[in-house]
């Protein structure tokens, strides 16, 4: 998801992992499964999966290639390239043997997309592992975080790194919104679509905003009701009230997962997509008290004066 959602800057986790996830790297070199004895270089790991992990560390892990081994095998079912998955992610300082972030912290999994597109620190740590398994990756920081390391976890481009994955479930991420058609409000401006893609807003006929946070229901799907707290995977548009084009999507790309009423995303959002159901496909508007502030996102071309259009498919949510 873009930044531009955000309220609150980079440090923010699925921001990262957005970096981590995609970073430069090959094959070549790692080893994978238990059967890799030295891959944990003497660390033990302890603890449930779905709690978070408790490290000892064997002094200062010294790696110069990526390794990965089971730790705890589950019995669900096995991740295949494409599946959504929800993992929560602990990872160490090796230089310092200190934790550097933890999704338990957040009490909050991360939804990710098991692709051939990650990197080699998670591909072989996802990809047909099974459904209940804790995965230890050791690796160099430029290996996961590219050749800068990672200075807002505090990993130096020197460090090296564990990462613990725990693979808690499979997510159902449908293709598009499911339900039945609802009228769209007189507040609302028109859908400029290509199929089921939104790829626009047509304000020729909508009035002018009325500084209220509004939002309404166009497909009414028949999933679950979206909880404060969840992981939401969804598609979105958004376009300034007279705009000529969007300031951001995600139709012509991948679509976007953060979780939802806990302040990752504008309040706007936190306020209006809990509550809705798996399925839909909402239009909001926010002014800019549920927006951006009176500062805006001059990075977006979005003014402290301006209300904001989005239309939002929730495709899963977890």
């Amino acid at each position: 998801m873009s930044r531009r959602l955000r309220r609150l800057p980079a440090i923010v986790l699925p921001l990262l992992l957005a970096t981590t996830l995609v970073a430069c790297g090959d094959d070549d070199g790692s080893d994978s499964g238990s059967g890799s004895t030295d891959a944990l270089h003497g660390i033990t790991i302890t603890g449930d999966v779905g709690k978070e992990p408790e490290v000892e560390w064997d002094g200062e892990l010294k790696v110069d290639k990526t390794a990965t081994e089971v730790v705890t095998e589950g019995d669900g079912e096995k991740v295949a390239e494409g599946d959504q998955v929800s993992a929560h992610i602990w990872i160490g300082n090796g230089t310092t043997q200190e934790k550097a972030y933890s999704t338990y912290d957040q009490k909050q999994p991360e939804s990710v997309q098991a692709s051939n597109d990650l990197s080699p620190v998670f591909k072989d740590a996802i990809i047909d592992r099974t459904i209940g398994s804790r995965i230890a990756v050791t690796a160099t920081a430029a290996d996961a975080f590219g050749e800068a390391g990672n200075a807002q976890m505090g990993i130096g481009n020197k460090d090296t790194v564990l990462l613990i994955v725990d693979l808690m479930d499979k997510q159902v991420v449908l293709d598009g919104p499911e339900g039945k058609e609802q009228p769209a409000p007189s507040w609302a401006p028109g859908l400029i679509t290509e199929g089921d893609k939104v790829t626009g807003l047509d304000f020729s006929k909508a009035p002018e905003p009325d500084r209220k946070l509004q939002s309404a229901t166009l497909i009414q799907g028949e999933g679950d009701v979206v909880k404060k707290g969840q992981t939401i995977t969804v598609n979105y548009l958004g376009q300034v009230y007279g705009g000529k084009k969007p300031f951001d999507e995600s139709y012509s790309s991948a679509p976007a997962s953060f979780a939802i009423g806990v302040g990752q995303v504008v309040s706007g959002w936190d306020k209006t997509l809990v509550g809705a159901k798996v399925g839909s496909r909402m239009i909001i508007a926010l002014p800019p008290a549920w927006g951006y502030g009176k500062d805006g996102n001059p990075d977006a071309g979005i003014k402290g004066t301006d209300t904001l259009y989005f239309v939002v498919d929730i495709l899963a949510a977890s």
